[in-house]
């Protein structure tokens, strides 16, 4: 029996997206900036993508940018802004961002950009007046993750977003994690730019894209052909913006049932695991993602040698998928620094795990998988030196 639990990782991809990039492998392989007939069948899968990857978001086609993915969208927002200045400026980021975020305005912190990073409450989540409190003269660009990959928590964005626009500062969400879980409607949500991936919800890796509201001015992160209007050249990768667009329409018409199922699974496994003991729930239960359960797992004083990742390559081998937060750099395990920010300590950043539920997911797979992880547990616990690695 196999149970994948790390859909917050990756989705597999799901049939529909399968065959609509076989058949633009197969039919509509042209180069979509060709005028004759071949390239205009491309063209077309191209634009017909762009329209369906907008209605998920309820954005007007020509604000949706595709990128290889939802690193490059982050990377267009941040460079697409600050490369407009000649003068460092003054930006404000979340302590919890995800890595394609944090290491692009940690390279321009080095140039001599200032940074602010929010601070997060015990859950995750920040207080909007520290951003009220945050703004400069001379801030160009917020950014806050919408929903955090690691614990879960959702950010109050539509706050968040109504401060920076009533400072005239542009404002923009890391969205990967909640695109196709939750509603999005940027007509309605305060955001200037929002990026999306593909591979997170059933569509293919390797794509993505950057919703850019009209009227904001960016940068190109390349130069070249001029594609992607002008934001971001290169021939498109046609086959998988085909998949990525009927991924993202399928995700918004299964919005209605898939999340409430998902909110029902996500609570019933964050249950079952809560009376296991050495198991220290994480994020905030109220404003979190629908299919998302996280933990840190905190064994008792006297044991040593057991961390979040020894909980993965255990459940591995019973053939269970899930994921750890902490990050191994040349042999030494660091903790979690999302865990660091929310107030942990280094031990307790150690054992940072989480389990994502997803489409197939199914309450039998909870219900084994809490099973597996007490069984688990409790044998390395009795037997730390002998099991745990």
């Amino acid at each position: 029996m196999q149970i994948y639990l790390d859909y917050s990782a990756t989705t597999p991809t799901c049939a529909e997206a399968i065959a609509a990039m076989q058949g633009v492998l197969t039919e509509s392989w042209g180069n979509p900036s060709s005028l004759h007939e071949w390239g205009q069948r491309s063209a077309t899968v191209v634009e017909v993508a762009r329209t369906q990857v907008a209605h998920l978001i309820n954005a007007p086609p020509d604000g949706i940018i595709f990128t290889s993915g939802g690193t490059e969208a982050d990377n267009l927002a941040i460079f697409g802004v600050v490369g407009q200045y000649d003068q460092p400026q003054h930006l404000i980021i979340s302590s919890v961002e995800h890595s394609a975020i944090a290491e692009p305005v940690g390279l321009l912190e080095k140039r001599g950009w200032s940074v602010t990073r929010l601070p997060v409450d015990r859950q995750g989540r920040i207080h909007p007046l520290d951003l009220k409190t945050a703004l400069q003269p001379n801030t160009v660009l917020v950014s806050v993750i919408y929903g955090q990959s690691e614990v879960g928590t959702l950010q109050p964005i539509e706050t968040l977003g109504k401060i920076a626009r009533s400072h005239g500062v542009l404002f923009h969400t890391d969205a990967v994690q909640v695109a196709g879980r939750l509603p999005i409607d940027v007509e309605n949500l305060p955001v200037d730019m929002l990026s999306l991936s593909s591979h997170k919800i059933y569509g293919p890796q390797g794509v993505g894209a950057l919703y850019v509201r009209p009227g904001v001015e960016l940068i190109p992160l390349m130069g070249g052909g001029g594609q992607e209007f002008k934001l971001r050249s290169g021939t498109q990768a046609v086959p998988a913006i085909a998949g990525f667009g009927v991924a993202a329409e399928l995700a918004a018409q299964e919005l209605l049932w898939e999340t409430p199922r998902l909110i029902k699974l996500r609570d019933r496994l964050f249950d079952l695991l809560a009376d296991i003991p050495y198991l220290v729930p994480t994020g905030d239960r109220l404003h979190r993602l629908p299919h998302h359960v996280s933990f840190c797992v905190v064994p008792p004083a006297e044991v040593t040698g057991i961390t979040g990742k020894t909980l993965v390559r255990h459940l591995n081998l019973a053939g269970i998928g899930i994921s750890a937060g902490s990050a191994c750099h040349s042999g030494k395990l660091s903790p979690s620094p999302v865990l660091l920010a929310m107030g942990y300590s280094d031990r307790e950043g150690l054992g940072s795990i989480r389990l994502t539920l997803g489409r197939q997911t199914t309450e039998a797979d909870i219900e084994w998988t809490a099973i597996a992880v007490k069984q688990i547990l409790d044998r390395l616990i009795s037997k730390p030196l002998a099991i745990a690695f």
